[in-house]
């Protein structure tokens, strides 16, 4: 189901201005009522609403992890994906860095999204129904694959896509072994409760390029320090199958990976159905669909 984005008339977190602007945030970080029935617990709940995260060490097995890994290389090894707009490839090597809306093209990614154990989440974080706002699988292989720079992703989706609140959460499910050294991601705990709009205005069809490496909406070196000596940073590890939930505003990032161990996950990320994308707020156009959805379904 669709339907055509509407303007939000009060903007909450302003963006992409002449300067950078610290916003505290306005919206809740679990969206369902204490004692909603789910399969996160409540001690759990409490400490992703304080930092913004939740690693799960063993969110599907390892012989599901087997499938989804060997689904993954079959994606990656289809002439076809390469060619497609929906791949995003690295400049240098010409590898595949990226797939986008893998639960489109690929029945077992879709079943993933649709898995009680993780949509079941989803809905208990947002406190409603939800459906999949984005969802992609990453490759890092060893020797050289980039990094993704600080960002919040919150600012790409409300500058961008029109995301009016902070009721979104990401899922990154490790198809490979997370180790300190090849590139894991990195969150700074507690950042979530503050927003940070960027400096700078959007370029048109700026999607094309800030998929392959950050540019606006990128927070300066000022920020950035004040952000992590005020949260520290946590860097996340963990076997193939293992899980990080995390806001959609938490500062986050990853950095090169120079070691010949591979780091691949699939990346979903679950929007409240109340959270409907309106107009870009600070953007000329909204990004295609494919990267930001504008099917407002379910996931049953």
């Amino acid at each position: 189901m669709t339907s055509a984005p509407t303007r939000t008339v009060n903007d909450l977190y302003p963006t992409r201005g002449s300067e950078e602007v610290l916003t505290g945030r306005a919206d809740p970080v679990v969206w369902s009522e204490p004692g909603t029935p789910g399969p996160i617990w409540a001690h759990e709940l409490e400490s992703y609403e304080r930092d913004g995260f939740l690693a799960v060490e063993e969110l599907i097995t390892p012989d599901e992890t087997d499938v989804y890994r060997t689904e993954m290389d079959r994606l990656l090894r289809d002439p076809s994906t390469l060619a497609d707009e929906r791949s995003v490839v690295e400049p240098k090597s010409r590898e595949v860095r990226s797939v986008f809306e893998v639960h489109r093209i690929s029945e077992a990614f879709a079943a993933l999204a649709a898995d009680p154990r993780i949509v079941g989440r989803a809905r208990q974080i947002l406190g409603s129904e939800v459906y999949v706002h984005q969802s992609r699988i990453n490759v890092k292989p060893g020797f050289g694959a980039a990094g993704f720079y600080w960002h919040s992703d919150f600012e790409t989706w409300h500058a961008e896509d029109g995301l009016p609140h902070m009721r979104t959460v990401s899922v990154s499910i490790a198809l490979t072994p997370n180790h300190t050294t090849n590139g894991g991601l990195m969150i700074m705990p507690g950042s979530h409760r503050s927003f940070l709009g960027c400096a700078g205005a959007t370029p048109k069809d700026n999607y094309k390029k800030s998929l392959r490496m950050q540019d606006a909406g990128t927070p300066s070196d000022e920020a950035l320090s004040k952000f992590a000596s005020a949260c520290g940073i946590k860097l996340f590890t963990g076997k193939a199958g293992s899980a990080t939930w995390f806001d959609c505003n938490a500062m986050h990032g990853s950095g090169d990976n120079i070691t010949p161990y591979p780091r691949s996950n699939v990346f979903l990320v679950f929007n409240s159905v109340e959270n409907r994308p309106s107009k870009p707020f600070a953007a000329p156009v909204r990004r295609p669909g494919f990267v930001a959805s504008r099917d407002f379904t379910p996931v049953r």
